[in-house]
C-alpha cells in the first residue's frame, strides 16, 4: 500500500513537471507569437525566435535555413542563435545540394525530423559528414511551408550529446514553425507594401514637381523666364545633362530658344541659328503633331540613320527623351531632355513627366498670347479711363486735353496727337492748340489752318460723328489743297474724328503717323472715337455736370458704386499721408501703419532691392507681439514652401513699388494667424499704394537733389559774393594805395626841396644875422637911423628866434619825409610778388601809419606800444598783403581800447568820480618756431564773447554799427595767412582781458 502511494506521488511529481514544462513551452510559444506579429524586420523576428527556442531546449544550436528559389534544393542558414564554444552555421555560407535534396526528400514526406543520435539513424555518409562539421550529434529539424511550398527548415542542434526529443518539444517547435510561417507572408506582405509606397511616393514626388512647375510657370508672365525656370527645374528632378527648348519655324526647321546644362557642356542656344531636321519638314513635326513622345536610350542602338545621330553628336546627346509643346492644336515645339555622358535607360515616369511639362508649356504659351492681347486692350481701356477720370477731374479743359495728347500717342505709338480748334468767327478756319509730338517731327502749334473745300466735303459728315481713318494719304481720291495741308505737318497716314459740343461741330481729333503709311486697327478706330466722345463730355460738362453725375449714379450698380468710392476714399486718404511729407522715413512710416489699419492686416512692410537684386526691409507696421522686419543686413526675399510653420507667413501680398520704370523694392502685406482670401479690390488698392509710394520716393529724391543743388548754389552764390567783395575791396584798397603813392610822391618832391635848401636858408641866416652883429657892434653911429626900425621890428628877437625857426622847419620836413617813406615801404608797390623781407619792418611801417592813434593828448591817455621782437630770419612772403593783416589787426586792437577808455569814462562820469588812468597797451611778440614766424599782438581791452570770437573771421560779419566797418578786414586778413602763405591764424579771447590774435606763417613759402 505504501508502495503504491509512492508511485502515485513520483507520477503526480512527473506530470506536474511535465505540465510546468509544457506551460513554460506555451508562455514562450506566446511571446514568441507575439513577437512574430509585431510589425518588425524578418531578419529581428527570426533572430529572436532563435533565442528564445534556444533557451527554453537548452540546446546548443537553433538555426534557420532558406531554399534558394531559383536553384532546386539549395540554400543556405539566413539566422541563428549559438551557444559558446561552438562554431557557426552562418559564417560558413553553406551551399550544398545534396544537404537540402536530403532534408527536402525526408522532411516533405515525414513533415518533422528528430533524430537521437546522427551516427545511429541511418543517415548517409555525406549527411552525417554535413552534420559533423558542424558538430551536430544530435538535431530537431521541422519544414517552414509557405503557400504550399518549402521556404525553409527549423534546425535544433544538441552538439555535446545525444538527446531524445520529447513529444512537446517536437510539438512546440511544429508551433514555431507554423508562426514562423505567418511572420515570413507578413513581412513579404510589408515588402511589397514598401515597394508599392516607393512607387507611390515617385509618382506623388513628380506631380509634386510638375505642381512646382506650374506654379513657378504660373508666377511669371515673362515667356522666356518660364523657358528657363522649367528646363532648370527638370534638369533638377530626372538628373540630366541638358534640357532644352525646340521652337519650330513656319517651313518646320527650328532653333533651341532655351536651355539648361551642366557647366562641362557647349550651349545649343544661339550656337545653331537655323537646324533643318528633314524628317521633321517632309513630315510637318512628324508624330511630335499627334501628341507623341519619343525616347531613345542608346542612338547607336535606336537605327536612327546616319544625319540624324550626326546632328545629335553636334549637341553631344548619346540618350534623349523627347516630349511635343502644342499650343492648342497646333504644334509650337519640342521639350527634350538629353543625356550626354552616356547611354540610358529611360523609365516610364520620366517621359510621362516630360510630356505633362510640354503640356503645361503649350497651355503656358496659350496663356503668353491671350495675355499679349489682353494687355493691349487693357492699356487702351485704362487710357481711356484715364482720359475720362482726369475728364471728371477736372474743369479745365487745357489740362485734359494736354493729358489726353501724351496718353493716346504712347499708347497708339504714332508720331503726333493733336487737338484742332474751329475758330467760330470765322468760316472753317481754326488752328492746333494741344499736341504731343515724336522727334524728328515740326511741331504744329499754332499753325492757322483753312480749308476753302472743308465745308462742302467734311462738315456734314464730321456733325454726324464720322470717323475718317487714311492708312496712306497719296492712296486716296483727295483734292490737291487738302493735300497740301498734311503735308505741312509731315502727315502720311491718319484718323480724324469730330469733337462735337452740343451738336455742333467744335474742332476735331487728330492722329497723325508721318514716318510711313499704316493701317489702322478697328480697335485703334474704336478707340480714338471713345476717346472723341469722351473729350465731347469734358466740352460739355461745365454745362451739364451736374446732369452727367446723375446719369453716372443711375447707371452704375449701388453695391460696385459704393466699394469704388470706398476704395477711392480710403486710397486718397493713404496718399493724402504720404503727401503730407516729402521725408521718405516719415512716408514709410505712415503708409505703412495706414494700409495695415486699412487693410486690417497683421504686417505691412517694405522691401528694398539692393543693386544685386538682394535687399532688405526698410520699414514696417505691426501688431503687438510681432517683432520688426526692418534690419540693416542684406537678405534675399524667402519663398515660403512650409505652409505649417508658425514663423512664416501663411498669406501674403506682394505688390511692386516702382521708380520710374526701375523696380525700386516690394510692397508686403501679411497675414499669418489664420488663412485670408484676398479681395480683388484689396489687390487693386494695395497696387496703387504701391504706385503712389513710387511716386513718392522719386520726389523725396528729386527734393533732396534739389536741396543739394539749392545747397551748392546757396554755397557758390556766397562764394562768388564772398570773392566780388574781396575784390572790391582789394580794388578799393588798390586805389586807396595808389593815391597814398600819388600824394606822397607829389609830396615827396617839394618836401625833398624844402629839405634841401632849408640847409643854405639856415646857412644864409646865420650869415646875415652874423653880419647885423658886427653892424651893430663896429658900426652903431650908421645904425642911429634905422634904430626905430630896428626896435619896430624886435631885431633881437628875430636874430634869436629865426634860427630856432629854421631847425623846426628842417624838424617837420624831415617827419613828412619820413611818413611819406614809410606810406611807401607800407604798400610796396614794387614788391607785390613773392619777395623776401624783413617782418619788423612792416609791424614798424604799420605803427608809424597808426601813430595817431596811438598818441595822447589832453583828452586821451595814448596807447602804449611794447615791442618784444625775437631774432627773426628774413621771411619769403607777399609784403603788401602781409602788411594789410598787421594793419587790419591792430586797427581792431586800437578800436577796442579806444571803447574800453570811452566806456570807462562814461561809468565814471555817471558816477560823479575822478576817472582813473587806465594802461591802454598793445604788446607785439614775434619769435621763429619750427622754421615758422610767430607774431602775437595782444592787448588789454575789453575781450569778446566766445560766440563772438567763433564768428570773427567771417565775410561780414562785424560788432560795430552800420557804416563803420565792412566786416571783411579780418576775413581778408584770414585768407591772406592761410591761402596766400599756407601759415594759420587764431584769436583768444576772455571777456574783460583782451585779445590775443596768433599769425603763424613758414619762414619759406611753400607754392
Amino acid at each position: 500500500m505504501q508502495s503504491y502511494s509512492t508511485e502515485i506521488e513520483k507520477q503526480q511529481d512527473t506530470f506536474i513537471a511535465q505540465l510546468q514544462e509544457e506551460l513554460e513551452q506555451q508562455k514562450v510559444l506566446t511571446d514568441a507569437i507575439g513577437k512574430i506579429r509585431k510589425p518588425l524586420d524578418l531578419n529581428t523576428t527570426l533572430q529572436i525566435t532563435t533565442t528564445q527556442i534556444r533557451q527554453l531546449l537548452n540546446v546548443d544550436r537553433v538555426a534557420v535555413f532558406q531554399f534558394y528559389l531559383e536553384k532546386t534544393w539549395e540554400g543556405e542558414f539566413i539566422c541563428e542563435d549559438v551557444a559558446a564554444g561552438w562554431s557557426s552555421v552562418t559564417a560558413e555560407k553553406l551551399y550544398d545540394r545534396n544537404f537540402g535534396e536530403q532534408f527536402a526528400l525526408h522532411h516533405f514526406e515525414t513533415e518533422t525530423q528528430a533524430i537521437r543520435d546522427i551516427y545511429a539513424a541511418g543517415l548517409s555518409d555525406s549527411h552525417v559528414e554535413i552534420l559533423s562539421r558542424f558538430q551536430v550529434r544530435a538535431n530537431l529539424v521541422v519544414p517552414i511551408v509557405k503557400d504550399e511550398k518549402a521556404w525553409g527548415l527549423l534546425c535544433i542542434h544538441q552538439c555535446n550529446n545525444t538527446r531524445e526529443w520529447k513529444n512537446s518539444e517536437i510539438k512546440f517547435a511544429k508551433s514555431i514553425c507554423n508562426n514562423l510561417t505567418l511572420a515570413i507572408e507578413q513581412a513579404e506582405y510589408l515588402q511589397q507594401v514598401e515597394l508599392q509606397t516607393v512607387k507611390l511616393t515617385q509618382a506623388a514626388q513628380h506631380q509634386k514637381v510638375i505642381s512646382k512647375i506650374v506654379e513657378k510657370i504660373r508666377q511669371s508672365l515673362d515667356i522666356e523666364v518660364i523657358f528657363s525656370t522649367t528646363t532648370q527645374e527638370v534638369r533638377h528632378i530626372l538628373q540630366v545633362d541638358r534640357v532644352v527648348i525646340f521652337r519650330f519655324n513656319s517651313d518646320w526647321s527650328g532653333n533651341f530658344v532655351a536651355e539648361s546644362f551642366d557647366e562641362h557642356w557647349i550651349s545649343l542656344v544661339g550656337a545653331y541659328p537655323v537646324i533643318n531636321d528633314t524628317y521633321l519638314q517632309e513630315t510637318k513635326g512628324g508624330r511630335y503633331a499627334n501628341n507623341q513622345t519619343l525616347t531613345v536610350n542608346n542612338i547607336y542602338e535606336a537605327g536612327l540613320n546616319e544625319c540624324h545621330i550626326a546632328l545629335l553628336e553636334q549637341f553631344q546627346a548619346q540618350a534623349f527623351t523627347t516630349a511635343p509643346i502644342l499650343q492648342g492644336d497646333k504644334l509650337w515645339g519640342i521639350i527634350g531632355a538629353y543625356q550626354n555622358t552616356g547611354p540610358r535607360a529611360w523609365q516610364a515616369d520620366e517621359v510621362d513627366l516630360l510630356a505633362q511639362v510640354g503640356s503645361q508649356l503649350g497651355v503656358a504659351l496659350s496663356h503668353h498670347e491671350l495675355l499679349a492681347k489682353a494687355e493691349y486692350q487693357t492699356e487702351q481701356q485704362k487710357a481711356l479711363t484715364t482720359v475720362i477720370t482726369r475728364i471728371r477731374e477736372s474743369l479745365k479743359f487745357n489740362t485734359i486735353f494736354r493729358t489726353t495728347v501724351v496718353e493716346v500717342r504712347q499708347l497708339l505709338q504714332v508720331d503726333r496727337v493733336a487737338i484742332f480748334r474751329f475758330n467760330p468767327d470765322n468760316d472753317w478756319e481754326g488752328e492746333i492748340i494741344h499736341e504731343d509730338v515724336g522727334l524728328g517731327f515740326s511741331s504744329a502749334i499754332t499753325e492757322k489752318v483753312y480749308d476753302r473745300c472743308f465745308s462742302e466735303n467734311f462738315a456734314p459728315l464730321y456733325r454726324q460723328g464720322r470717323v475718317n481713318a487714311i492708312a496712306d494719304i497719296y492712296q486716296h481720291d483727295f483734292k490737291e489743297c487738302y493735300i497740301k495741308i498734311l503735308e505741312r505737318f509731315q502727315v502720311r497716314a491718319n484718323i480724324v474724328t469730330p469733337l462735337l459740343k452740343e451738336g455742333e461741330l467744335w474742332g476735331l481729333l487728330c492722329i497723325h503717323q508721318c514716318s510711313r503709311p499704316r493701317e489702322w486697327k478697328n480697335s485703334e478706330i474704336e478707340f480714338v472715337y471713345q476717346i472723341a466722345e469722351q473729350l465731347g463730355v469734358a466740352l460739355k460738362q461745365d454745362s451739364y455736370l451736374k446732369k452727367v453725375k446723375a446719369q453716372a449714379v443711375q447707371l452704375a450698380e449701388a453695391k460696385e458704386r459704393d466699394k469704388a468710392m470706398e476704395r477711392q476714399k480710403l486710397l486718397a486718404m493713404t496718399v493724402d499721408k504720404i503727401r503730407q511729407s516729402l521725408d521718405i522715413e516719415t512716408i514709410f512710416t505712415a503708409t505703412t501703419q495706414a494700409v495695415r489699419e486699412l487693410l486690417k492686416v497683421e504686417r505691412v512692410a517694405i522691401y528694398r532691392f539692393d543693386s544685386n537684386w538682394r535687399g532688405k526691409f526698410v520699414a514696417d507696421s505691426f501688431q503687438d507681439g510681432w517683432e520688426p522686419s526692418s534690419n540693416s543686413q542684406s537678405l534675399m526675399m524667402p519663398t515660403f514652401l512650409d505652409v505649417d510653420n508658425e514663423n512664416l507667413p501663411r498669406n501674403e501680398i506682394f505688390v511692386p513699388i516702382s521708380q520710374g520704370d526701375k523696380l525700386w523694392g516690394l510692397l508686403v502685406a501679411n497675414q499669418t494667424s489664420q488663412p485670408r482670401v484676398w479681395k480683388n479690390e484689396e489687390v487693386d488698392l494695395l497696387a496703387q499704394v504701391g504706385v503712389q509710394l513710387g511716386i513718392a520716393i522719386q520726389q523725396g529724391e528729386l527734393l533732396q537733389q534739389t536741396k543739394e543743388q539749392a545747397t551748392q548754389l546757396t554755397s557758390a552764390l556766397q562764394e562768388i559774393k564772398q570773392t566780388q567783395d574781396y575784390l572790391i575791396q582789394g580794388e578799393k584798397m588798390a586805389s586807396l594805395w595808389e593815391l597814398f603813392a600819388g600824394v606822397a610822391h607829389e609830396i615827396n618832391n617839394p618836401i625833398n626841396f624844402i629839405l634841401s635848401n632849408l640847409t643854405h636858408m639856415r646857412k644864409y641866416a646865420q650869415h646875415l644875422l652874423q653880419m647885423v652883429n658886427n653892424y651893430r657892434e663896429h658900426s652903431p653911429d650908421k645904425l642911429l637911423n634905422i634904430q626905430g626900425q630896428v626896435e619896430e621890428l624886435n631885431l633881437d628877437f628875430i636874430t634869436e628866434d629865426l634860427p630856432k625857426m629854421l631847425y623846426s622847419m628842417e624838424l617837420g620836413a624831415k617827419r613828412i619825409n619820413q611818413i611819406v617813406l614809410s606810406l611807401r615801404n607800407f604798400y610796396r608797390t614794387d614788391e607785390a610778388e613773392l619777395k623776401t623781407v624783413n617782418i619788423h619792418e612792416g609791424l614798424d611801417n604799420t605803427l608809424l601809419i597808426l601813430g595817431h592813434r596811438l598818441k595822447k593828448n589832453e583828452r586821451y591817455p595814448g596807447i602804449k606800444v611794447i615791442k618784444l621782437y625775437g631774432k627773426l630770419p628774413l621771411v619769403e612772403c607777399y609784403p603788401a598783403q602781409l602788411n594789410l593783416v598787421f594793419m587790419n589787426i591792430l586797427a581792431n586792437n586800437i578800436d577796442t581800447l579806444e571803447q574800453k577808455f570811452i566806456s570807462t569814462k562814461q561809468k565814471y562820469s555817471k558816477s560823479n568820480t575822478e576817472n582813473p588812468v587806465l594802461p591802454l597797451s598793445i604788446c607785439i611778440i614775434t619769435e621763429l618756431v619750427d622754421d615758422k614766424v610767430t607774431i602775437k599782438i595782444t592787448d588789454n581791452g575789453l575781450g569778446m564773447p566766445e560766440f563772438v570770437r567763433q564768428r570773427i573771421f567771417e565775410p561780414f560779419f562785424t560788432t560795430k554799427e552800420l557804416g563803420q566797418a565792412t566786416g571783411l578786414g579780418l576775413s581778408i586778413s584770414r585768407q591772406i595767412v592761410v591761402e596766400k602763405h599756407k601759415g594759420q591764424i587764431k584769436c583768444s579771447s576772455q571777456l574783460g582781458q583782451g585779445t590775443e590774435f596768433l599769425i603763424e606763417i613758414p619762414v619759406k613759402h611753400n607754392s
